[in-house]
């Protein structure tokens, strides 16, 4: 331990009183080096070599904030720094840290010594100062010893248990050799004893086997017996010898270890057969029901009693219970829907009639015999709804999968589905209780089967709607050229069942389909309008040909006109009837094309009646006018007689059909009264003809009026002759005796008949006689002036259907309207 007179006489501060710490710590007042001053404070611990540095650490000293000493050379700071003997126990410096925080202390020790003893008067208090930091460091260093001392001592304590434990260990190690050794030796004594073990196990076996040995010779007897009972039905006393069997099997398999013995071989396939007889029985449990109920209890009994059943062998669960219930729906499902029992081509309305009777009838007889002779937990009368639906549902899957069903068959089917199944007569009626409920289950058909089902009908009733409609045209047809007349119906009208026939053929299978469903009604419907409008076009064909045929000499008919005005009336039957196929839910004009096409057929019949009139009558109009018409009424006589003659047949077309045929007829006469004053054939000589033939003209439309108002008044039709008029029209203009004032009188013709042209007013000038170049150009000038009339309410063409021949082009001038 350093004394203090090794250090320089220099009063002793607080500086230096940092360094004399820093060197007692280091060791024996020892110049040493300073802790590490970062870093956190570490405690004392008995585990490893101790060390002074790690209790240094406490007491490092913090660097002051003094100001720097007076810069001292190296010579004098190694003078005030004494060397360290060998074997101190004070490291070097370790961290720069460390030697900064030295030198900063020392630092500032001088300055602080430098600053106390300054003034010599402060010089007398060097020794207070010197005794005072000697006895803190001694203080300093008694503690350190003390701390170091009682850190030995728990090291020391730690050695001792650790020498301790070693001796233990050994001990332990010592007393596990010698247990090695012995169980060595055991090990060896064991495999001396095997031979022994085995005499032993098979000494237990063969007494076990000595006990059961009368039993195990009954064992092919108790199968024979077993077998015996099985075939006998007997299933309740054959499941309890059945029963013993295996008890005795596991009797004996425990002591054998395992070991099968070949006695028991048999009771595998006895097994398998009592649970084929228990099957056999659940499947025909509706005929056991009624005829043999206790045979069916017995089966159910050993179904339920065995899958309550367990055994120490290690077997296969026999699980009889859904063996029971697959043979109770397979059963059900063979009975109803087997494959020999789906119906053939033409016989599913008997299938589907007597499956209406059977099912009803089977759900009831589970209700009453088979639920009662099953567990309450079978829900017998559910199991049978469900399987009885599974099982038509797939059968009808079937069948709709093989061949195409005909009209008939796919209508039933959709019926039967649709509305018998779940009807009151079948599962939805009230004697079946709510566990027969299938509403919730999956339909029979699918939308996909409907709308299949829903093609064919439609695709086959169309097929066969058309062949029938076809057959009653070729029949109608065929009558055309008979040698008798048309047939009457007792009013006097013509009549034929063809249109009867027709809508009745469309009307039945629409209203059929209201049995069904809406959307076949509507597809139905749709083709029913579809064929109908067909027939038309075909009707319109037919009478075209037959025409055709007739003008030409090929098929000359003895009757044409009055078979034409007989398909007027059948025009008119169709029309008046058609609206029976218009339903409620049916759109306002959904027959608009039927009604079209009726019209356009009745156009064309018109036109065929009329042109046969117009043959009759244009021999007659090629004489008029002329000279012998201005002075005999004979020509027009002929006309007329010859109408009337025409029109007789006119009585037995119904109304309102000969009310619109009359008056084309009346319009077809006055035209062709028309086209033959148009002709130019008379020009008048004087005053005397102009007066004649406005005579005639007047003659002959009320000669034409008082033809078709007579036609009219015999058949109690509603007087509306319009066209015979313009002959009076025509009787003005001829007998005008001012020529100057044609021109009004032109212009009076075209307000009553707007289609009136330049040529026929020109034609008619012609007739006159006595119109100059300038009064017909003023004349023919009026019908271009003013606005143009409009033409009448309900009027139609009249000048526009007469044609007119050109004038001449030695009577037109440049600046003339023909120009």
């Amino acid at each position: 331990m350093s004394q203090w007179w090794e250090y320089p006489a220099l009063p002793r501060g607080p500086g230096e009183r940092a360094i004399l710490k820093a060197k007692a710590i280091c060791g024996g007042g020892r110049t040493g080096r300073l802790a590490k001053p970062a870093g956190p404070r570490r405690s004392l611990q008995l585990r490893g070599a101790p060390t002074l540095r790690a209790l240094t650490w406490t007491f490092a000293p913090t660097p002051t904030s003094a100001p720097a000493p007076p810069a001292m050379d190296s010579a004098a700071r190694d003078k005030m720094q004494p060397a360290l003997p060998s074997g101190s126990s004070c490291p070097g410096p370790e961290w720069p840290e460390q030697e900064r925080a030295e030198q900063l202390a020392r630092g500032a020790a001088l300055k602080w010594a430098s600053g106390i003893f300054y003034r010599p008067e402060q010089l007398a208090r060097l020794g207070q100062y010197r005794s005072r930091e000697v006895q803190r460091t001694c203080s300093l260093e008694a503690r350190i010893k003390s701390v170091v001392q009682s850190y030995l001592e728990g090291v020391k304590t730690g050695v001792r248990q650790l020498a301790w434990a070693l001796e233990a260990v050994q001990g332990a190690r010592e007393a596990l050799g010698q247990a090695h050794v012995l169980l060595q030796g055991m090990a060896e004594a064991a495999q001396t004893l095997e031979p022994l073990r085995e005499q032993v196990v098979q000494h237990k076996q063969l007494q076990a086997m000595s006990h059961l040995l009368p039993r195990l010779r009954a064992v092919p007897a108790a199968l024979a017996h077993t077998q015996t009972l099985i075939d006998a039905q007997r299933l309740l006393e054959a499941y309890v010898s059945l029963w013993e069997l295996e008890q005795l099997q596991e009797e004996t398999w425990a002591p054998l270890g395992g070991l099968e013995l070949p006695v028991f071989e048999g009771l595998g396939p006895l097994a398998e057969a009592l649970g084929q007889a228990v099957e056999a029985a659940a499947g025909a449990a509706g005929r056991l029901a009624r005829e043999d109920p206790a045979l069916l209890v017995a089966a159910m009994r050993v179904a339920e009693v065995d899958a309550g059943r367990t055994t120490s062998l290690e077997q296969a669960a026999r699980d009889w219970r859904q063996r029971c219930l697959r043979a109770l729906q397979e059963g059900l499902e063979r009975i109803h829907f087997g494959t020999p029992l789906q119906p053939g081509p033409g016989a599913l309305a008997e299938w589907l009639e007597a499956l209406r009777v059977a099912l009803p009838a089977e759900l009831a007889a589970a209700e009453a015999l088979v639920a009662p002779c099953c567990p309450p937990h079978y829900n017998v009368v559910r199991l049978w709804a469900h399987t009885l639906h599974s099982g038509l549902r797939r059968c009808l899957q079937q069948l709709l999968e093989g061949p195409q069903l005909e009209a008939a068959d796919a209508f039933t089917l959709l019926h039967w589905a649709l509305h018998v199944y779940l009807g009151p007569e079948m599962m939805g009626s009230l004697e079946l209780g709510p566990e027969a409920d299938v509403s919730d289950l999956e339909p029979l058909l699918t939308l996909e089967n409907i709308e299949q089902l829903e093609t064919i009908f439609v695709a086959k009733v169309q097929a066969s709607v058309a062949q029938w409609l076809q057959k009653a045209l070729d029949g109608d047809v065929a009558e055309w050229g008979r040698e008798q007349e048309p047939d009457t119906d007792p009013s006097g009208f013509y009549h034929s069942p063809m249109p009867a026939i027709v809508l009745q053929i469309l009307e039945e299978n629409i209203r059929v389909t209201r049995m069904v469903s809406e959307s076949l009604q509507r597809r139905v419907h749709g083709m029913a309008l579809s064929e109908l409008s067909a027939f038309l076009r075909s009707f319109s064909d037919a009478l075209i040909r037959f025409s055709r045929d007739h003008l030409r000499g090929e098929a000359t008919a003895p009757h044409y006109v009055p078979y034409l005005l007989a398909t007027l009336n059948h025009q008119s039957a169709l029309s008046s009837s058609v609206s029976v196929l218009q339903p409620d839910w049916v759109a306002p004009g959904a027959l608009a094309p039927v009604e079209a096409a009726l019209d356009e057929l009745q156009r064309r019949i018109c036109l065929l009646v009329l042109e046969a009139l117009l043959a009759e009558l244009q021999p007659l109009f090629a004489a008029l006018p002329s000279r012998r018409w201005l002075s005999s009424p004979e020509l027009l006589d002929d006309v007329c007689e010859r109408t009337a003659s025409f029109c007789q047949d006119f009585r037995h077309v119904r109304d309102p059909a000969v009310q619109l045929l009359l008056a084309e007829a009346e319009r077809t006469v006055v035209l062709q009264y028309l086209r033959a004053l148009m002709q130019g054939r008379l020009v008048c000589r004087g005053a005397d003809e102009r007066t004649q033939a406005a005579e005639r003209l007047r003659h002959d439309a009320a000669q034409l009026r008082e033809l078709f108002l007579g036609l009219v008044r015999i058949w109690g039709l509603e007087e509306s002759v319009q066209c015979a008029p313009v002959l009076l029209a025509l009787r003005e203009l001829v007998n005008l005796r001012d020529p100057t004032l044609l021109g009004l009188e032109v212009a009076g013709l075209r307000q009553q008949f707007p289609d009136v042209s330049e040529d026929h007013v020109s034609a008619l000038l012609d007739l006159r006689g006595d119109v100059s170049r300038e009064q017909r150009l003023a004349a023919l000038s009026s019908l271009q002036a003013g606005p143009q009339p409009s033409p009448p309410a309900g009027g139609r063409a009249l000048f526009s259907l007469v044609p007119a021949p050109a004038p001449p082009l030695s009577s037109c001038l440049p600046s003339g309207s023909c120009a």
